[in-house]
C-alpha cells in the first residue's frame, strides 16, 4: 500500500512538471511571436519606428547629417576636384545598398509590408523621382551659382502644395499659407544675391523642382498610410534608382572619370561622403515619415539660415544686412509654421478617445479613404 502511494505521488510529480514545462513552452512561444511582431512584420517594424524616432528626433538627426554632408561634398568638389556629379550620386546610391544589403544578411532589416497593399508603379515612381532629384540636384549646382539654386529650392514649396491639391485634394490653411510665404519671402533676401546661371544650368534646375516635390510627397505618403518603414522602402526603391542613374550618367556627366586620380585618400573622401549620402538618405526618410513633405522642406531652409547665421556670428562672415534680416524674417516664418502645427496636433483626439472610434469614423476625421488617398485634407 505504501509503494502504491508512493508510486502515485511520483506519478503527480512528473504530471506537474510536464505542465509547468509546457506552460513555460507557451511563454517562450508568446514571446517569440511577439518579438517577430515587433522586427519581423511591417507593422511591428513601423510602430518600433515612431516609438525611437519621432518627429523630433528624425528632424534633429536629418538636419546635423545635413549641415555635415554640405562640408563634405565641398571637399570633393572643391579638394578633390570630382567634377562628376551624377557618378558621385550613383556611388552614394551604391554605398546605400551595399550597407543595407548587409542590414538585411544579418536580418537587421525591417520587414516591408505585402506586395498587395502598394502598387508596383508607386515604387517606380519613387526610384524615377529619387534618381532624377538628387542627380539634377548635383548638376544644377555644378553649373549654377548659389543664388539661383537656392531660387530653384524655394520653389519646390509651392509645388508641394499644388502637388498635393492636384493628387490628393489636401488643402493648406490661410495662415499655415501665409506663414509658408513669409519663409519663402524671407529666404530669397536672404540667400539669393547672385543670379548667375549657366542656360543648360538654368534648364536642369527648372526640371529638378517637379520631381523633388513629388519625391518628398511619396516618401511622406507610402510611410504614414501603407506601413512601410525608412530602411524598407529604401531597400526596395535603390535598385530602381541605380537604374535610372546608369542611364542619365552618358548623357550629364562629362568623360574623364576612369582617367580621375583614384588614390587612397580622394577614395577615402568620397567613400566618407557616400557613408552620409546614406545617412542622410535615411533621415530624410524617417522625417518625411514622422512629419510631412512640407515641414521637410521648411527644415531645409531652416538649415539655411542657421548656416548663413552661424557664419556671421561664430566665424565674423558678413553676407550684409539684407541676408541677415531675410534669414531672421525667415526664422519668424518658420517659428509661426511651427506653432500651427503643433496647434492642430493638440487639438486632434486623444489616442485614448481614438481608440473608441470605429475605424471608418477615424478615416474621416483623419481627412484619409481607406484606399490609400489623403482624401479632402486641411492643413
Amino acid at each position: 500500500m505504501f509503494n502504491f502511494l508512493k508510486r502515485k505521488d511520483v506519478r503527480r510529480i512528473l504530471k506537474r512538471k510536464d505542465s509547468d514545462a509546457g506552460e513555460r513552452g507557451r511563454a517562450l512561444e508568446d514571446l517569440r511571436a511577439s518579438l517577430f511582431n515587433q522586427f519581423r512584420s511591417s507593422e511591428g517594424a513601423k510602430r518600433q519606428q515612431k516609438r525611437i524616432c519621432g518627429p523630433a528626433a528624425a528632424m534633429s538627426f536629418n538636419f546635423l547629417i545635413a549641415v555635415g554632408i554640405i562640408f563634405m561634398n565641398k571637399m570633393v568638389l572643391q579638394t578633390v576636384k570630382f567634377k562628376f556629379p551624377i557618378l558621385l550620386t550613383l556611388i552614394h546610391y551604391v554605398v546605400s545598398w551595399l550597407l543595407m544589403a548587409v542590414l538585411n544578411a544579418f536580418s537587421l532589416l525591417p520587414a516591408s509590408p505585402s506586395s498587395k497593399s502598394t502598387h508596383i508603379s508607386a515604387l517606380l515612381t519613387l526610384g524615377l523621382v529619387m534618381a532624377l532629384s538628387t542627380g539634377l540636384a548635383n548638376v544644377s549646382l555644378k553649373y549654377n551659382s548659389i543664388g539661383f539654386y537656392q531660387m530653384a529650392k524655394i520653389a519646390v514649396t509651392p509645388s508641394i502644395v499644388f502637388a498635393e491639391f492636384m493628387l490628393y485634394r489636401k488643402r493648406v490653411s490661410l495662415a499655415k499659407g501665409l506663414a509658408l510665404t513669409v519663409v519663402s519671402i524671407g529666404i530669397a533676401v536672404a540667400t539669393v544675391t547672385d543670379l548667375q546661371f549657366h542656360l543648360f544650368g538654368a534648364c536642369v534646375a527648372v526640371a529638378w523642382i517637379i520631381p523633388s516635390a513629388v519625391n518628398k510627397i511619396l516618401w511622406s505618403k507610402l510611410q504614414q498610410q501603407e506601413n512601410w518603414t525608412a530602411l524598407a522602402l529604401m531597400w526596395k526603391t535603390t535598385p530602381i534608382t541605380l537604374v535610372f542613374l546608369a542611364a542619365m550618367l552618358p548623357g550629364l556627366d562629362p568623360p574623364g572619370a576612369l582617367s580621375f586620380d583614384w588614390n587612397l585618400a580622394n577614395t577615402l573622401v568620397i567613400f566618407a561622403s557616400a557613408i552620409l549620402g546614406f545617412l542622410l538618405q535615411w533621415s530624410g526618410a524617417l522625417a518625411l515619415g514622422a512629419t510631412s513633405a512640407i515641414s521637410h522642406v521648411v527644415l531645409g531652409q531652416f538649415k539655411t539660415c542657421v548656416l548663413l547665421l552661424g557664419n556671421y556670428y561664430l566665424f565674423d562672415s558678413n553676407p550684409g544686412k539684407t541676408s541677415i534680416s531675410g534669414a531672421f524674417t525667415a526664422i519668424i516664418g518658420m517659428t509661426v509654421y511651427t506653432y500651427l502645427n503643433l496647434r492642430q496636433q493638440s487639438n486632434k483626439l486623444s489616442p485614448r478617445q481614438a481608440t473608441t472610434l470605429p475605424k471608418s469614423k477615424l478615416s474621416k476625421e483623419n481627412g484619409t479613404t481607406h484606399d490609400g488617398h489623403y482624401g479632402a485634407e486641411s492643413v
